[in-house]
């Protein structure tokens, strides 16, 4: 059984389903055990209601409604079952590796590559290959999650880690919650990029008016902090930024640079303008054409860099980025 405990502190009175979905995204509360947290870091409305109607959900000890109101000092605690096995068949499908060792695996990964499966998603991801690849991945992570500790989204490419042992899981995952990562990340955005240097520092959440983007326009959420730099400016349309995470928040990057009014250039959630819009008519004819070619945002996670969590030996990794992503730049280089 997992299961989840929230003391509330001062807080409006706010219907339960509301005021725990915010809790949830602010990173409030505590996880038995703690990597469930990973598991409901992106949670929607509706799952939170169906946890209520199911029994799961209690305030202050006896079972709580959706409109049920929340005060200050209330004690929620939510119960979940243990994931229930699917059948997750293997698939030879071919992986960049870039270290491995009987405790950790590092790939780059490619755009258009899902890192786990999901109800929506049974098959054709990272962890299929990963499964051929590995006979006895960590199982920690649950299964749909095995071995991994932390994600790029879908069309993001770069660097990323799988712990193949349950002893490197536990670490790399307490790793990532005190942010002991170097996380490094290239990205080609609109618009030239002003400043040498840029830190940014914010709350991310859920976008209150879009439950699938995020957003570092709320009040309540997670602190989120990155480190802009400016790699080249391209004329006035495009930029080259390298983006350092001092923490790890969902679409962190794409929100922090977006805000900047350097949304990624590609990206089909943020800031993408329409085939009108003076930006993208800004961008010479040759570059359009290499951006339209991208699967999704031109966003590669270039450095990787930690402790190896049994050794101890600092590791750090530097992934190509892909062609897409090379097309493009060389695309603003020639223009």
């Amino acid at each position: 059984m997992r299961h989840w405990i929230w003391e509330t502190g001062n807080v409006k009175a706010t219907r339960a389903d509301l005021a725990i979905l915010e809790a949830l995204e602010a990173g409030l509360g505590s996880w038995t055990p703690s990597e469930t947290a990973e598991e409901f870091s992106s949670i929607s409305r509706s799952q939170i209601k169906k946890w209520i109607e199911d029994g799961r959900v209690s305030l202050d000890g006896a079972p709580a409604k959706a409109n049920s109101k929340i005060q200050t000092g209330s004690k929620i605690r939510i119960e979940l079952p243990k994931p229930e096995p699917l059948a997750l068949v293997p698939e030879d499908r071919p992986l960049e590796i870039l270290f491995e060792d009987s405790d950790l695996l590092v790939v780059n990964k490619p755009p258009g590559l899902t890192v786990h499966p999901s109800s929506t998603q049974k098959e054709g991801t990272l962890v299929h290959a990963l499964l051929h690849h590995i006979k006895d991945l960590s199982g920690i992570g649950g299964v749909l999650r095995p071995g991994i500790v932390h994600r790029l989204d879908k069309d993001t490419s770069g660097a990323l880690v799988i712990s193949k042992s349950d002893r490197a899981h536990v670490a790399l995952v307490e790793k990532f919650s005190k942010h002991d990562m170097e996380r490094v990340y290239w990205a080609l955005c609109y618009g030239s990029f002003k400043q040498p240097s840029l830190k940014i520092e914010t709350l991310i959440g859920r976008n209150p008016k879009d439950r699938k983007r995020m957003s570092s326009d709320v009040k309540t959420g997670r602190k989120a902090i990155t480190h802009l730099k400016r790699l080249e400016n391209f004329g006035s349309y495009a930029c080259w930024v390298q983006a350092q995470l001092e923490t790890g928040r969902t679409h962190q990057v794409r929100v922090h640079l977006t805000g900047a009014g350097h949304s990624v250039l590609g990206d089909p959630v943020y800031g993408t303008p329409n085939s009108k819009s003076a930006k993208w008519l800004a961008l010479p004819s040759e570059v359009r054409e290499a951006v339209a070619q991208l699967p999704g945002q031109a966003l590669h996670a270039r450095v990787l860099g930690f402790e190896h969590p049994i050794t101890k030996k600092r590791l750090r990794f530097e992934a190509e980025p892909p062609a897409e992503f090379r097309g493009v730049l060389e695309a603003l280089k020639r223009a």
